[in-house]
């Protein structure tokens, strides 16, 4: 089966952060990735907590899997975990270049499919039950990406 590099896939990955951001350098990184995305007609969201990364990407095949490969090559990230990666027919955050939700301690208990780590996700275990997690979580982020839009 030939794969059109044109084709939009999603990406779903974690990671570790080398060293954690505080909130000058996490808005730092968001201006770069949000500035790189938008020149790369990439789009998704991003979840970060207590060092760890999880985070939707998605866009053109061929642009897709270059800016992985840059990520995964990213000193700032250690441990980059692809746990999901799917063609779609259209964009799951169509609007956002990256938008971001910071995940607090109160609210974690509170968005579905959230974990403070990843580690159980994509693992041989319990493939099905990973999937539906991270599902689950992604369209918790687009129903909030949506409110956020209308306020």
């Amino acid at each position: 089966m030939s794969r059109n590099p044109h084709d939009l896939l999603s990406i779903v990955y974690a990671s570790t952060a080398a060293q954690l951001f505080d909130d000058v350098e996490l808005s730092a990184l968001l201006a770069s990735s949000r500035e790189n995305n938008a020149r790369a007609h990439l789009t998704g969201m991003l979840l970060y907590r207590s060092g760890r990364f999880l985070q939707v990407i998605e866009g053109p095949a061929d642009v897709l899997r270059e800016r992985m490969s840059i990520i995964a090559a990213d000193p700032r990230h250690l441990d980059v975990r692809v746990l999901l990666r799917e063609t779609i027919d259209e964009r799951q955050f169509p609007d956002w270049t990256m938008a971001y939700e910071p995940a607090s301690d109160v609210a974690a208990e509170d968005i579905p499919g959230f974990r403070t780590t990843f580690a159980d996700i994509g693992g041989e275990d319990d493939p099905q039950g990973s999937v539906a997690a991270l599902r689950e979580l992604i369209l918790w982020f687009q129903d909030r990406a949506v409110q956020l839009r209308r306020a």
